[in-house]
């Protein structure tokens, strides 16, 4: 049995691999090869589930910090308004990046040019605004148990197997290319 922290350093480091795949593939272009098109959609369908967990866990961290926290004072404010701003900044890039991911399964090659131009603008946006936030994560280290720590995670042995799943399809459709890259 893997540990909470071991599963969350597991899917932060896939996380990290599936995203420098497809950077590694932007970069190299798919210039019209089909091949490209089932690798991008099982990027993007494992990027859209790991970011609405993220997403859920920091909505949760949110919530349960504003119920343990002592006194709602600026310092706290400020946290939580830059912990919102985050998470609807990453909520709106979400939008454009999965909508290029539609695109590419209803048309094919024909959607890998503009599928690469917004990825790559989705993951500069990743790299540039998420990760560790210190203001949140200080807060929570404070004020969390371990077991909140593992309710807030929410990892249950069916979404371990659907993120295993995920991304078996990012390796076993990834082009050559970047068949060498990981996390």
């Amino acid at each position: 049995m893997t540990t909470l922290r071991e599963r969350i350093a597991n899917e932060r480091r896939r996380l990290r691999e599936v995203r420098l795949k497809m950077v590694a593939a932007i970069e190299a272009t798919a210039g019209g090869d089909e091949a490209y098109v089932p690798f991008y959609v099982a990027v993007a369908d494992y990027i859209d589930a790991t970011m609405q967990r993220l997403h859920e866990q920091d909505v949760k961290m949110r919530n349960m910090i504003v119920e343990k926290v002592e006194q709602v004072d600026d310092s706290v404010e400020q946290a939580l308004g830059e912990l919102d701003e985050r998470l609807e900044g990453a909520k709106a890039q979400l939008v454009p990046f999965l909508g290029a991911r539609d695109a590419l399964k209803e048309q094919g090659a024909e959607a890998l040019e503009k599928f690469e131009q917004i990825a790559k603008e989705y993951s500069d946006f990743i790299v540039a605004n998420m990760g560790h936030h210190g203001a949140t994560t200080d807060l929570a280290a404070k004020l969390f148990s371990p077991a909140d720590w593992e309710h807030m995670a929410g990892i249950s042995d069916e979404q371990a197997q659907q993120d295993d799943d995920l991304f078996q399809r990012v390796i076993d459709a990834s082009p050559e290319t970047v068949k060498h890259i990981s996390g």
